[in-house]
């Protein structure tokens, strides 16, 4: 009966032991295999801004028989072009005179039946192209549809459509990412409250694209980013993807 007995209570504890080391490997087990939960949110920093830059770019040409004619000309129609933008409240140094470029005219010879025979030489056509950049963004605008007191002078001005810019974007990028690093930490703390959770730390952290487009446009985003040159007023916008622990 000692015997029996002494067998019973060795068997309860070796039941016991084992109890007490399932539970520790099954705590250990679980501690190391918790669910690790993570939520990633886009948020948008945008902003609307006006240029403070304007570069406009024009052309006017001359041609004569002889090299020498068709330079005096363009002198003579530089300076009346330097008049005429200074008048207008155009300084100096906002004006640039690029290098004039030099065409050789030829006509073509045809025969009686009116095929191409030949060419025969004309002239030279002396082609400048004057750039202002101002930060004068009305003068400009004003003066380039004035341009026609040029053209009344004889003067064959070709203008193009100003670009506009902006000149402090270091600074409207740093103040974007804020806005949507701001904007996605907001989104995140609102999904985690619903769902009754909390936000944790900051796992992964990456910046999207910079894009400045015309205001209210339709104009498409792009994967390079777009960076709109014709419009005066703009769109300013990036995203920045942050993803959390919960």
């Amino acid at each position: 009966m000692a015997l029996n007995r002494s067998k019973i209570i060795s068997s309860g504890l070796i039941a016991i032991a084992l109890i007490v080391v399932a539970s520790i490997l099954g705590k250990s087990w679980r501690k190391s295999h918790t669910s690790h939960q993570t939520i990633a949110i886009t948020g948008l920093g945008q902003k609307d801004f006006k240029s403070d830059l304007i570069v406009w770019n024009a052309t006017f040409s001359r041609s004569a028989k002889t090299l020498a004619d068709a330079n005096r000309f363009i002198k003579e129609d530089i300076n009346q072009v330097k008049g005429f933008l200074t008048k207008k409240g155009i300084t100096e140094n906002e004006i640039t005179f690029a290098t004039v470029r030099i065409n050789r005219d030829y006509k073509s010879l045809y025969n009686n039946e009116g095929n191409v025979v030949g060419n025969e030489f004309e002239g030279f056509t002396l082609i400048q192209q004057v750039i202002i950049e101002s930060k004068n963004l009305d003068v400009v605008e004003k003066m380039a549809g004035e341009i026609g007191d040029l053209i009344e002078k004889g003067i064959e001005f070709s203008a193009n459509e100003p670009d506009y810019y902006f000149t402090k974007l270091k600074d409207l990028k740093i103040e974007l990412l804020k806005q949507a690093t701001d904007d996605a930490f907001v989104r995140a703390q609102t999904i985690a409250e619903n769902a009754k959770s909390d936000v944790g730390n900051l796992k992964n952290a990456s910046m999207g694209v910079f894009q400045i487009t015309g205001q209210n446009s339709n104009e498409d985003y792009s994967w390079g980013g777009s960076f709109n040159t014709k419009a005066k007023y703009k769109t300013a916008s990036i995203t920045v993807k942050l993803e959390f622990d919960l």
